[in-house]
């Protein structure tokens, strides 16, 4: 899970960057460390830890948006607006400082894992909320086919759901091709 990522601590070289260092490297993890701008492109990471207590917006390229990589905050302060800039910046996993050895790998699994799921269902939504934009199309080629065929909603729903698993694809993309004409309504019935 953690082997083939880089990971890049945005940190202030310190006994805390030394800690989180030398515990990597017991994990068998190279960590790349620097206290600038985040530069993906650069300075390649798929795996940030930053450093909450002195972060400032712009530190990380995607400030505003859902980090594109699992993001841990290093964080010895309790002040609320910290915390809140560490979860606006994406952050999933809190390690506190000063840093623990055993604290480490709890964190890295933790924002790995959360970030994993919150990708996954990211594009479950997306893919959901295209299905709803299409759902008009949906209505309208069942209408279309309850005229061709001359039968109910529910049996011309029927007929473009048997349309659909025929072709192996969406309910939506099969009334997108039947009203587009590249399905003739004809087939339908």
């Amino acid at each position: 899970m953690l082997r083939q990522r880089r990971r890049t601590i945005l940190h202030r070289p310190d006994e805390n960057t030394q800690r989180l260092v030398r515990q990597l490297g017991l994990l068998g993890l190279d960590a790349h460390v620097q206290w600038a701008s985040l530069d993906l492109e650069e300075t390649p990471a798929e795996f940030v830890l930053v450093d909450a207590d002195q972060g400032w917006s712009g530190l990380l390229p995607w400030s505003g948006e859902p980090a594109p990589v699992p993001l841990v905050a290093l964080l010895q302060s309790e002040a609320p607006g910290r915390v809140a800039w560490a979860i606006s910046e994406g952050a999933l996993a809190i390690l506190p400082k000063p840093v623990v050895p055993a604290a480490v790998y709890p964190a890295l699994v933790l924002a790995v894992t959360a970030h994993t799921r919150a990708t996954e269902v990211a594009v479950r939504i997306e893919r959901l909320e295209e299905r709803l934009r299409m759902r008009p199309l949906v209505h309208a080629a069942v209408r279309a086919i309850e005229m061709a065929v001359r039968c109910d909603e529910e049996a011309a729903y029927a007929v473009l759901r048997r349309a659909a698993m025929k072709r192996r694809i969406t309910i939506e993309q099969t009334a997108a091709e039947m009203l587009a004409g590249v399905i003739p309504l004809s087939e339908a019935g």
